[in-house]
């Protein structure tokens, strides 16, 4: 048995949550799978996972083992690396937020090849929270509240914003003079999944969040489409700064409320511990960060 091999296969069983996922993974058969990790239960004298037919779970003895094996592999994988000089190429599998994709990464992405001409890159553009470990995803970019404790997180800064509405709103319900006046107006809702019907307007007051349910007529579950319903009229908007800040120029929206203004928003990037070391996901990181850096300053964007 090749121990780090049979470690990697443990980590990787552990993280996709399935014997099969793993061995896909890793390029091998699941019965293959199976009998090395069956041969690592025996080495050590303990059982790793409790499995059933519906999923596998760890046991005391494989959260503590699962614990050392992240630290150990990402030693060996740091050092490896740093005798490698193929760190600079190969396939980086990233997901995005899909407006930070479309107005920020995509654009700027020549610039990166052109630093890292042998990096290839796949990225996924979604406002939904993945599972990078299941999906074998290298890195994510995130904005607001993280919630995953399996994996590293860097916060790249912070995101002002902004309280907007369309001319074409105004025209028909008028401008909002106050927190209580929200109750004769209509926001438009955002949720991931769909079921909040009721819109909020976020707001900080004396160092608090606050958040007051507003009337909603549309609720979206995609940043693209809450931008576009605010533009086209059908509600009030917040929005980071940045995104806003073309439409303000041209006169398609409108601030109101400055004094009631959400929290801002913080911009992290995540990945998986073994990739801790990958000099891929490395520049990729400090890329990012210098691009939001450069590009969203006027905005207000604060780096950390």
């Amino acid at each position: 048995m090749d121990l780090i091999q049979a470690m990697r296969l443990f980590v990787q069983i552990s993280d996709s949550g399935s014997f099969t996922r793993a061995a896909e993974l890793m390029q091998l058969s699941r019965p293959v799978a199976s009998t090395t990790l069956q041969q690592l239960e025996n080495h050590l004298g303990t059982r790793l996972l409790s499995r059933t037919t519906r999923h596998l779970e760890l046991t005391g003895d494989g959260r503590s083992y699962y614990l050392h094996c992240q630290r150990l592999l990402a030693d060996l994988d740091k050092t490896a690396q740093s005798f490698r000089d193929s760190g600079l190429q190969g396939l980086l599998r990233i997901d995005v937020p899909t407006r930070i994709a479309r107005s920020l990464i995509a654009p700027h992405l020549p610039a990166f090849f052109q630093r890292y001409p042998d990096i290839r890159i796949e990225m996924g553009m979604s406002d939904h929270v993945i599972d990078l470990l299941r999906e074998g995803v290298d890195c994510v970019l995130r904005v607001g509240a993280l919630h995953e404790e399996r994996l590293v997180s860097k916060r790249l800064g912070l995101l002002p914003q902004g309280n907007y509405v369309s001319p074409a709103y105004i025209q028909q319900w008028g401008v909002p003079d106050s927190l209580a006046g929200l109750s004769q107006h209509y926001m438009v809702g955002y949720s991931r999944s769909l079921t909040e019907q009721t819109a909020h307007w976020e707001y900080m007051e004396n160092g608090e969040n606050h958040s007051l349910p507003v009337p909603s007529r549309i609720t979206v579950n995609n940043a693209e489409s809450y931008l576009a319903c605010g533009l086209a009229g059908l509600g009030l908007i917040q929005v980071p700064s940045y995104d806003a800040a073309a439409y303000l120029a041209s006169g398609e929206l409108q601030e109101v409320l400055p004094q009631y203004q959400a929290a801002a928003l913080p911009v992290s990037v995540l990945y998986p511990y073994q990739r801790n070391s990958s000099q891929r996901v490395q520049v990729f990181v400090a890329w990012v960060a210098e691009l939001l850096q450069e590009q969203l300053a006027e905005g207000g964007f604060v780096s950390n």
